[in-house]
């Protein structure tokens, strides 16, 4: 079975600036407004992170522009946001944000198939600055290795 997804919004930072562990799916509770807006591709992902309360999980920091013809009914952009996951599911984020140095940050704002809208998270470690410097230079030569190999196919033997 394919799944179809249309991604709105994409935290490129966050892969950035973390090493991502462990992935999950959850949904958003939204209003009426905030949807219609997300439809729109008016949301923002940067400097966003979920946090575990009393055995809840919220998303902080996500901005989602106000509606246009929203008038009296449209929300603050950045109002924490409540994300849907099973109780085993948020009992295992608490495990791992228990440890040292993890945090679980928003990667993906999605539409599923059926017009839901989902989030995709991630459980990160930060990345110091010898990592990020690794990473953009492994990225860099792939790319080199790419274009070379791209380029050697074209030459005539």
């Amino acid at each position: 079975m394919t799944r179809s997804r249309k991604t709105i919004a994409n935290n490129k930072k966050a892969r950035h600036d973390y090493f991502i562990e462990d992935t999950y799916e959850a949904g958003i509770v939204l209003t009426g407004t905030e949807i219609k807006s997300l439809r729109q591709g008016r949301v923002n992902l940067k400097e966003s992170y979920a946090k575990v309360e009393r055995e809840e999980l919220f998303v902080y920091g996500m901005h989602i522009s106000p509606y246009e013809q929203g008038n009296r009914f449209n929300v603050d952009p950045v109002r924490p946001r409540k994300l849907l996951l099973h109780r085993q599911e948020i009992r295992r984020l608490i495990g791992w944000t228990t440890q040292k140095g993890m945090t679980i940050v928003p990667l993906s704002v999605y539409l599923n198939e059926r017009g839901r809208a989902k989030m995709e998270i991630g459980v990160a470690k930060g990345k110091k600055l010898y990592d990020k410097r690794e990473s953009l230079a492994r990225r860099d030569a792939d790319r080199h290795i790419r274009q070379s190999l791209k380029t050697a196919r074209r030459l005539p033997p």
